[in-house]
């Protein structure tokens, strides 16, 4: 992988973890179209700290306020084995429980989703999946719900929706905006817990991708190249939560599914005549 393949990969990586067209998908599609070497390990490690650091600058306050909310309800919470009442407290427990599926699944199938990112044929299958889900969303129920009238359930149901997003092609912020949009919440609303709950499954993903990497060797005589896709990555990232934030305020997701639709009609295509 050479300087300007580093920058333009983790442009695609920011720009496409955030907008609901699967990041994970792109991450495959791009260097097998182009005929790039498919990025290693310590590339993707930079590139997912990238969009992390977006998340953070984006919603360091919200996150902030969050995690303080949650420290100062654990105590009452062990003691009166109840949820709290704060509207801070509660959402900062919903991500947790948000977490727990995509964590869990992806702890007991990590080589069944690791093969998955070798066939192009099933990211081409799984990006019809995210058109669907968008194109539902959309005509599902009223969307009326702010975030502080989130449920256990919603949280849950969300968080399945994310651990559905392991396999490559399914967008997991599509996903879990539409799961919110199906669940009621208001579109910003659902867009930013869509946010918020992706800090922790980045956070751990990174952090195994560290140990995994802290394993290898020769990362550091790439840290320029590295160095690129990772800036990319966040600058690309944080400017795609500013952009879908403003655009779900008025703005539906049936052009992210009928850009996933055709992309994923293309690739199955694409594999067919190869």
């Amino acid at each position: 992988m050479n300087f300007l393949q580093a920058v333009i990969l983790g442009l695609v990586q920011g720009a496409t973890e955030f907008v609901p067209i699967s990041s994970s998908a792109h991450l495959v599609l791009v260097p097998w179209a182009l005929g790039w070497p498919s990025p290693d390990l310590a590339y993707d490690t930079m590139v997912h700290w990238g969009t992390l650091v977006a998340v953070l600058a984006y919603f360091w306050k919200d996150l902030w306020q969050l995690l303080r909310a949650w420290a100062i309800s654990l105590p009452a919470l062990l003691r009166a084995r109840a949820l709290p009442q704060a509207p801070e407290a509660c959402l900062a427990w919903w991500i947790i429980l948000g977490t727990l599926p995509a964590a869990i699944l992806g702890a007991l199938f990590e080589d069944f989703f690791a093969s998955l990112f070798a066939n192009p044929q099933a990211v081409g299958a799984f990006l019809l999946v995210t058109a669907v889900l968008l194109a539902s969303s959309e005509r599902l129920g009223p969307r009326v719900r702010a975030l502080e009238q989130m449920t256990i359930s919603d949280a849950l149901l969300i968080g399945l929706a994310q651990a559905a997003a392991i396999a490559p092609g399914i967008s997991r912020s599509g996903a879990t905006i539409s799961m919110g949009l199906a669940r009621g919440l208001q579109r910003e609303a659902a867009a930013r817990f869509s946010f918020l709950l992706s800090t922790p499954i980045i956070l751990g993903a990174g952090l195994l991708q560290l140990k995994a990497l802290a394993e290898t060797s020769g990362a550091l005589s790439r840290a320029p190249l590295l160095s690129a896709g990772f800036l990319a990555a966040a600058i690309s990232g944080y400017l795609c939560i500013r952009f879908l934030l403003s655009y779900l305020r008025r703005g539906r997701l049936y052009i992210f599914a009928i850009y996933c639709a055709l992309l994923g009609f293309a690739v199955l295509l694409a594999t067919a005549l190869r």
